[in-house]
Parts: C-alpha cells; structure tokens; sequence
C-alpha cells in the first residue's frame, strides 16, 4: 500500500492555557509540566466532525483527483451523528456513487484500524483507492471544568489518499502494521470512556492509561520492525499517538531512541484523538527525505493499540 497524499485541518480558535487557569485555577506550569501541552484547538459553534471532515477532504482534493475513489473509511469517537457517519457525509459531498463506505471506532488507536480496513479491501481485491479521514471534535463531549482531563483535549482532522499500487515517486510506501486490543489489561474498560447518555469524556484513571501506554505503544513498534528485520536503529522518525508529552518520551527512551526522532504537535494541539498522529504526518510530509522510516505508533481507551512502518 501507499499514501499518495495527506492533508489536514485545524479550527481558527486557538484555546491556551490561560483559559483553564481562569477556569478552574489550573496554571500553565501545571498542565504543561504534566501534559507538554500549551495551547490547542477548538471548533467553531457551526462546525462538527462532518464538517471538518468535509473541510479536510478538499483540502486534500486540492492537492490530487479524488473521484475515482473506491472506497471511504472514517474515523472517529466524537461523532456528529452515529447515523450519518463522517464516512457517509464525505461521500454525498464527494458524489461518488455505489463504493464501500465504512466508519470505524477504537479511540485514539483508529487511524491504523481504518487503514487496516484499506489493507483487507485491497487483499480482497474489492477496491484499489481510498480515502481515509479521521476526525474528533473532542471540545463537543469534553467538560472543560474537569480538572483531570478537561484541559488535555483539541479538535481538528485529517484526509490521507491510500493506494493499491504506486501513484508516483512521492508516494509513501505502507511497509506493514499490526492492530491489537488489550481490554484484559488493568483498567482498560473504565480508565477512558465517553458514554454519550450518562456524561462526556472522562478519565478516572489517567495513571493506568499512562503505564499502558508507555508498554503497548514501545512493543508494538518494536514487533512491526522485527517483522521486516528492523531495529530501532533503523527507525528516522516515531510519530507516537498525541496523548501526552511525557508518554511520548518514555517511549522513545524505551525505545533508545533521541528525542531528536519524535514528531509531536501535542504542545499546540493537544489530544486530537484518532486525528493527531495523520495531522502531523500531513505537518512533516514536505520535509521527510527518501529512504527516510516513519514508525506511527497509537494507543486508545479501551485499550487499543498499533503500529506501521512508512518508508519514505
């Protein structure tokens, strides 16, 4: 598989942390020596994850012919209708007819699962060209007097065009990648949840979310590479889901790996959700050099978790 083209969207409003010291008292040394978080993004009254979702995928249309598309996977936890799917609205906004149109949700973990379904259409030979977006309007479920988590959360999107056989020589190659659900571990079934008629996103146990984090994301990285007789050493850059400053870094010391290789936008994003490691793909994609590996490494609520390999 191949990424041909990636893009991304971010809401104007920029929330910063002195939003939640005049809030709730927490200060910017606080949630940034906690979290490496600074500031981050929060949708407007009249956008939801269809729109953003709608305003990546012409973002990315802008940059490549988008209407042969045979296949739509969204992604997203903090759906604007559980009906009419960020998947579904893209495709009416797209008006392509009578293709696959699929939406998936495993917290912050479902940008690999979404491609993974690409990968099975593709084995299967019932599509060639997809269009993966993943979206989170966290601001929409988030109670942002919590002082646990209220601050951790932003909102914004992405759109990455996946193709079957090479488009050209910018394309990205996918070398592999492995999902997993690790729901038997700790608190996995309670520590992150969003149960849409009890309350919002909550995190009561925000400790077992960091452990878990910090094993799963590190082992499912180190067995992709092993898959294709690679080391750590051999990875340029880990791209680790946006959850925390500090998780990110206790992988890359897992992994014996500079800080020097980590790609993050947590500190002006926040927690973009499912979102968050394509928009800083999208963010770097001008800047990476041939021959270059990109390891993308996520872990969700619930728990779930994955790895790829990019080869530039």
């Amino acid at each position: 598989m191949f990424i041909h083209a990636v893009s991304h969207y971010l809401p104007e409003q920029i929330v910063g942390n002195d939003h939640f010291t005049q809030l709730n008292g927490l200060s910017d040394e606080w949630i940034t020596t906690r979290t490496g978080i600074s500031e981050r993004r929060k949708a407007s009254p009249d956008e939801n994850t269809n729109t953003m979702s709608i305003d990546v995928v012409d973002r990315l249309q802008a940059k490549t012919d988008l209407s042969t598309v045979d296949l739509i996977v969204g992604a997203t936890y903090t759906p604007h209708d559980t009906i009419v799917t960020l998947a579904h609205a893209i495709q009416h906004h797209l008006n392509i007819a009578d293709i696959p149109t699929v939406s998936v949700s495993s917290a912050c973990s479902s940008l690999l699962n979404a491609i993974e379904i690409v990968e099975g259409y593709f084995a299967l030979n019932k599509a060639s060209r997809a269009l993966v977006v993943v979206t989170e309007h966290n601001t929409a479920y988030y109670n942002e007097e919590d002082t646990v988590s209220g601050h951790l959360w932003g909102d914004g999107a992405a759109a990455l065009l996946i193709t079957k056989e090479r488009q050209s020589d910018g394309d990205f190659t996918i070398k592999g990648l492995l999902t997993g659900g690790a729901a038997h571990a700790g608190k996995a079934v309670e520590a992150v949840v969003l149960q849409p008629l009890v309350k919002g996103v909550i995190m009561p146990y925000g400790r077992d979310v960091f452990q878990n984090a910090c094993i799963y994301m590190p082992k499912a990285s180190l067995q992709i590479l092993a898959r294709h007789d690679l080391t750590a050493a051999d990875v340029d850059y880990v791209l680790p889901h946006q959850a925390n400053l500090r998780i990110s870094r206790n992988v890359m010391q897992t992994l014996g790996l500079p800080e020097e290789k980590l790609l993050s936008n947590i500190q002006y994003l926040g927690n973009t959700g499912c979102a968050g490691c394509a928009i800083a793909l999208s963010e770097h994609w001008n800047s990476f050099k041939k021959g270059e590996r990109i390891v993308v490494t996520v872990f969700g609520g619930g728990y779930s978790y994955g790895a790829m390999l990019i080869e530039v």
